[in-house]
């Protein structure tokens, strides 16, 4: 029996084959909180029948059903890859790095076609029985990762359904040893692409990714439920640099409008030879939107620098991941 609170949840994932078929979870993650329900469209007639005074419980249908929700996590070094695939579009295989445990997951921007998940998740009851809640069709709408001053890199998805299915057997998690990555880990480089250097005075960034879909693709002969989203908008990346004022590169280039590369990594232990831990998010061009630096009082200036992810005409924003994991 499990603990009767949340301390005895699970989650667990897993790459669907097609949109919305069952997948049994190959991979547990642990996260922070999350939200994922079904959400039903229902009808009750209204039908007059001489002297009734309340509608008929009979006559109430479910015309829709579908799923959302969040999932809030820390981005650790194992486990991340079915996540950033299923946000970043692109089918991906880690290579191994020379010889060694070393695994490198290359994550390039890419239409997300056909690229669904099923999240279980098991919510105890207060007797220790925890209850099966598999979501199906799970789709990532959005991601945003942030990291502040003695923080953990935390990472939050949006996710849209297809279903929710409380018929499959609750599978028996397991969780290899892993640890986050974290600010003391952290650093943040800009200028051209490939030769970014270091910024000093970076105190939390965020980076948002937005991948807008037809989230609402309910057609007849469908039992009420959808079909797959497709994408209908442009990806639209966003994120902030809070800073202390220690120099003015962010400043010129908020004047200018000037685009710079932007590269956001956090290494951490070696796995092997000189092959680290890695989370690393590179946005070959951003442009600074506003909040140039003012003086607000005795205290530092600390300018929070908001900016818009673009593309430069040749290059995809790439999330790379550097793990033991030799599969997703």
């Amino acid at each position: 029996m499990a603990i009767g609170s949340g301390l005895g949840a699970q989650m667990g994932i897993a790459a669907e084959s097609a949109y919305g078929t069952y997948a049994a979870p190959t991979k547990f993650i642990e996260f922070t909180k999350e939200s994922l329900a079904l959400k039903k469209t229902t009808a009750q007639s209204a039908g007059i029948a001489a002297g009734r005074l309340l509608a008929l419980s009979s006559r109430r249908v479910v015309t829709q059903r579908q799923a959302s929700g969040s999932l809030d996590m820390e981005v650790t070094n194992k486990a991340m890859g079915v996540l950033l695939q299923a946000l970043m579009g692109t089918s991906v295989t880690p290579v191994q790095q020379a010889v060694t445990t070393a695994y490198l997951q290359t994550h390039t921007l890419a239409d997300v076609a056909g690229k669904s998940l099923t999240i279980q998740k098991g919510v105890p009851l207060t007797t220790g029985v925890v209850t099966d809640k598999s979501f199906l069709g799970c789709k990532i709408i959005s991601a945003e990762f942030s990291c502040e001053v003695g923080g953990m890199l935390m990472a939050s998805f949006d996710i849209d359904a297809k279903d929710s299915d409380e018929t499959q057997t609750l599978a028996v998690a397991s969780y290899p040893s892993m640890s986050p990555f974290h600010f003391g880990q952290m650093a943040v480089k800009a200028g051209t692409y490939g030769g970014e250097t270091a910024l000093d005075g970076i105190r939390k960034v965020s980076v948002k990714i937005e991948r807008p879909q037809a989230t609402d693709r309910f057609y007849a002969g469908q039992s009420g439920l959808k079909k797959e989203p497709i994408s209908n908008d442009l990806v639209k990346i966003s994120g902030s640099l809070e800073t202390d004022y220690v120099g003015t590169t962010l400043d010129d280039l908020h004047t200018s409008d000037a685009a710079t590369s932007l590269v956001w990594e956090f290494v951490g232990p070696i796995i092997a030879s000189t092959y680290a831990e890695t989370f690393r998010i590179k946005l070959p061009a951003i442009k600074l939107d506003d909040a140039p630096p003012t003086v607000d009082g005795f205290d530092v200036v600390k300018p929070s620098f908001s900016f818009t992810g673009l593309f430069d005409g040749t290059n995809q924003p790439v999330i790379e991941y550097m793990s033991t994991d030799s599969t997703l």
